[in-house]
């Protein structure tokens, strides 16, 4: 009998629950998964004999709406700038631009093309440089 309570809560097992690594990594942010969480955690815990308040429940699930509402604009949002930004760098196409050179000049060139990543900026092509699209300082049309 001894043997199976060292092997539970002992140094016996060095592997046990509370000696292995926590297998999450714990939120630093509350997002909506995490409100309804404590939500629903309040609801399990609650007292039988003394309930929620009813508004209370349903200002929580209003709060928890509006925070989600808040993200998707949000998203939607950064979606916008970036194709706006996509944009501006299909315009800048066949203009002479003005540009940061990064070390504390400026240079001219004109653009040849446009080139966009993923998650990044746009960048605009002058012949063989790239530069950044926040990089343009001023821009004019090419007299053709």
């Amino acid at each position: 009998m001894t043997d199976s309570v060292s092997a539970v809560g002992g140094a016996a097992n060095a592997t046990g629950l509370y000696t292995s690594a926590p297998t999450r990594t714990p939120k630093q942010t509350l997002d909506s998964d995490a409100m309804m969480q404590l939500l629903v955690t309040q609801l399990q815990n609650q007292d039988p004999s003394s309930p929620m308040d009813t508004n209370a429940m349903i200002s929580q699930t209003t709060q928890l709406s509006t925070m989600q509402q808040l993200i998707d604009m949000g998203n939607n949002s950064n979606a916008s700038l970036a194709l706006q930004m996509r944009d501006h760098a299909a315009n800048l196409v066949g203009k002479t631009i003005t540009y940061d050179d990064g070390n504390g000049g400026t240079k001219t060139g004109l653009v040849t093309g446009v080139k966009y990543s993923g998650t990044g900026n746009p960048t605009v092509s002058l012949g063989d440089t790239s530069i950044e699209l926040a990089s343009v300082l001023g821009v004019a049309t090419t007299a053709s």
